[in-house]
């Protein structure tokens, strides 16, 4: 089941690229002591592109206790002024490293001087990204990486950054906080679909699915028809930020579905921003080639193209470690350890599934057997079957995609093969 790079591919252009944030927003005072901040993070000749990265180095809060090592167990900044920015994470230098403790941030409002209470970032992301073993996997350039959080047009930030005084692990070294302008909304075009306004009471059964059953094609007797999937151009990604290959595995013999931890604090006008942001998270701060979900799916149930390579194809991506290769990884944005996903975007999960699982031949209420690529579950090459639709906790110990979606996979996987036409 080996990957292959394709050969040389042409790379879509992002249009109308905006100025750069700091070229277009006169600079903001900063406290006295506060770090230097970079117009952008990332190589040379980032500054001409859309959005911008913010990295903050941290630093020892008071006095504080001292975890193993010698190393103080709590970092972080006092609050200050910074450029604009919507979404943040904390990034740190060793890939391998875990982050045994809490972050926890807070941000003031753009123009208003109104601070927001502190919000919890959830620190173990190390089980999402790519297969040990591969390029992606292998490259220098990873970093270890909490999950990104969404906290809307800000202006101002305050983080703190505690060890877990149980676990006696130091933090790791070189934390740093990285504060993420996804940059403007791309214009729409005649081609792409404009993300629609969450629609009320959406439910999920009977599913009215008689006129969706599509009629057996040849060869393919249970495709679910294709659904509305807006492109990357669609949701503004710079196709400049990415490595330019792709990579692609053999087949999609199952979905893991995941949640993005960044929260629920976003219209779905906002998704396309959000998915600039992480996309720019993943590919600037942690050092992915790209967005490591195959698809996103936001609270009213439109449905995104996420990793570059074609939405019909099967796009390796880096999703869930050790079981990336012959799957697709469909993010639901928001968070959903406490909170049910909204019913149209397990719908739009039922419906994406339903139409690219079918182009491989596979039952959504079917079992599908694949090869661990290595992880904190299952050891390098052994066998596991699961689910065709699983919870991105059945491939690795995480508690993605929260309680609460995993809960609702059942309802996707019937919902699914209904869609295919399946009894």
């Amino acid at each position: 089941m080996r990957a292959y790079l394709a050969s040389s591919v042409a790379v879509t252009c992002a249009a109308a690229l905006s100025l750069p944030l700091s070229l277009a927003t006169p600079a903001v005072p900063l406290p006295p002591g506060t770090p230097a901040v970079p117009a952008a993070a990332g190589p040379a000749g980032e500054g001409s592109l859309a959005g911008s990265t913010q990295s903050l180095r941290l630093g020892p809060l008071g006095s504080g206790e001292r975890a193993a090592g010698g190393a103080r167990s709590e970092q972080g900044l006092t609050r200050r002024d910074v450029r604009p920015f919507s979404l943040v994470g904390v990034v740190w230098d060793d890939p391998t490293a875990r982050l045994h403790g809490t972050v926890q941030v807070r941000t003031r409002a753009a123009g208003t001087g109104i601070w927001s209470e502190w919000q919890d970032v959830e620190t173990h992301n190390d089980e999402h990204g790519a297969d040990p073993g591969t390029d992606e996997g292998g490259s220098g350039a990873l970093r270890g990486a909490t999950a990104p959080l969404w906290v809307g047009a800000s202006d101002g930030v305050e983080i703190r950054v505690r060890a877990d005084g149980e676990s006696g692990q130091p933090l790791p070294a070189g934390l740093r906080l990285e504060l993420i302008d996804p940059g403007p909304e791309p214009p729409p075009t005649a081609e792409e679909e404009v993300p629609t306004a969450p629609v009320e009471r959406v439910s999920l059964a009977p599913l009215a699915l008689t006129a969706a059953r599509p009629a057996a094609a040849a060869g393919k007797p249970y495709v679910g028809p294709r659904p509305k999937i807006i492109t990357r151009k669609g949701w503004g990604a710079d196709e400049k930020m990415r490595e330019k290959g792709f990579v692609y595995t053999k087949a999609v013999k199952a979905a893991f579905i995941h949640h993005s931890a960044t929260g629920n604090n976003y219209t779905c006008k906002q998704a396309p921003s959000v998915l600039r942001g992480i996309y720019r998270y993943h590919v600037k701060s942690s050092g992915w080639r790209d967005i490591g979900y195959n698809f996103a799916v936001d609270k009213c149930g439109n449905i995104y193209e996420g990793r570059a390579g074609g939405v019909a194809k099967p796009v390796l991506g880096a999703h869930t470690l050790g079981f990336n290769t012959n799957t697709m990884g469909v993010a639901v944005l928001g968070s959903y350890s406490s909170v049910n996903a909204p019913a149209a975007a397990v719908t739009a999960v039922a419906r994406l599934t339903a139409w690219k699982l079918g182009l491989h031949g596979v039952n959504p209420k079917g079992k599908s057997t694949l090869v661990s690529g290595g992880g904190n579950r299952y050891k390098k090459g052994k066998k596991v079957s699961f689910n065709a639709i699983a919870g991105h906790r059945d491939g690795f110990a995480t508690e993605c995609p929260g309680k609460r979606l995993y809960g609702q996979l059942g309802t996707a996987r019937t919902a699914s093969a209904k869609y295919q036409g399946r009894r």
